[in-house]
C-alpha cells in the first residue's frame, strides 16, 4: 500500500509520528481481531473459514509491519503495533461473542419443584431431557438440553426466574447430530449472520 497520497497531507513529523502509528494501531486491531475470531471459529469446527481469515489477517499484518521496517528507530510505531494487538485480542473476543456461533448444552439441576419450569421451557420449543439424579441434598431432577449459543441467555434468564438458586452449567458442543432444534431466533442479527448458517445444528 502506497502511504505518499496520505504523507502529502500532513507534515513529516505529524505523519510520522502521529498519522502513521495511528493507521498500524488500527491495521493491528483489524488483523488480530480477524486472527482472534480464526482461532475460536476453528476451534468450533468451521475449517472452511480459517484459510480465507488467514489471508487477510496475514496480509494486513504484512502492511503494518513493512511500515514499521522502513523506520525502525520510530519508537511511536512500536507502542501502536503493540496496542492495536492488545485492543484487537479484545475486539476479537467481542465480536466472535456477538456472532454466537455454535452451540451449547446447557444442565440444571433447580433447588425446587420443576414441573413450571418444564411445561414453560417446551412450550417455548426448546428440547428438554429431564434425568433423576442424586444430590448433595437427595433425590432430584437434572435438566439439560442442547441449543444455539445465542438462545442460552433466554434459557438462563427463564431458570433463574423460575428457580433463582437452581445451580447451571454452560459447555460448548462442536459438534451436534439429529437432536430437536425446533425453536429459531427471530432476531435480525441471527438471519443476517452468515456464519451461525454454517454450523450444522
Amino acid at each position: 500500500m502506497n502511504f505518499d497520497a496520505i504523507a502529502a497531507l500532513f507534515s513529516h513529523e505529524v505523519f510520522t509520528y502521529v498519522v502513521l502509528p495511528l493507521l498500524i494501531f488500527c491495521f493491528r486491531i483489524v488483523d488480530q481481531s480477524i486472527g482472534t475470531v480464526r482461532l475460536i471459529f476453528s476451534a468450533k469446527g468451521l475449517k472452511n473459514l480459517a484459510p480465507l481469515f488467514a489471508f487477510f489477517e496475514s496480509f494486513i499484518w504484512l502492511l503494518a509491519i513493512s511500515q514499521i521496517m522502513k523506520d525502525v528507530s520510530n519508537i511511536m510505531m512500536y507502542v501502536a503495533f503493540a496496542g492495536g494487538y492488545a485492543t484487537g485480542n479484545y475486539f476479537g473476543i467481542i465480536l466472535e461473542e456477538k456472532l454466537s456461533v455454535g452451540n451449547v448444552v446447557i444442565r440444571v439441576i433447580p433447588s425446587r419443584d420443576t414441573s413450571a419450569l418444564i411445561s414453560f421451557l417446551r412450550s417455548k420449543g426448546y428440547g428438554l431431557t429431564v434425568v433423576d439424579v442424586e444430590g448433595s441434598m437427595g433425590p432430584t431432577k437434572m435438566l439439560f438440553t442442547t441449543v444455539r449459543r445465542k438462545e442460552a441467555k433466554a434459557i438462563i434468564a427463564i431458570v433463574n426466574e423460575y428457580n433463582p438458586n437452581a445451580f447451571y452449567t454452560i459447555d460448548e458442543v462442536k459438534v451436534v447430530g439429529g437432536g430437536y432444534f425446533a425453536h429459531k431466533s427471530k432476531s435480525i442479527f441471527s438471519m443476517l449472520n452468515p456464519f451461525q448458517k454454517m454450523v450444522k445444528a
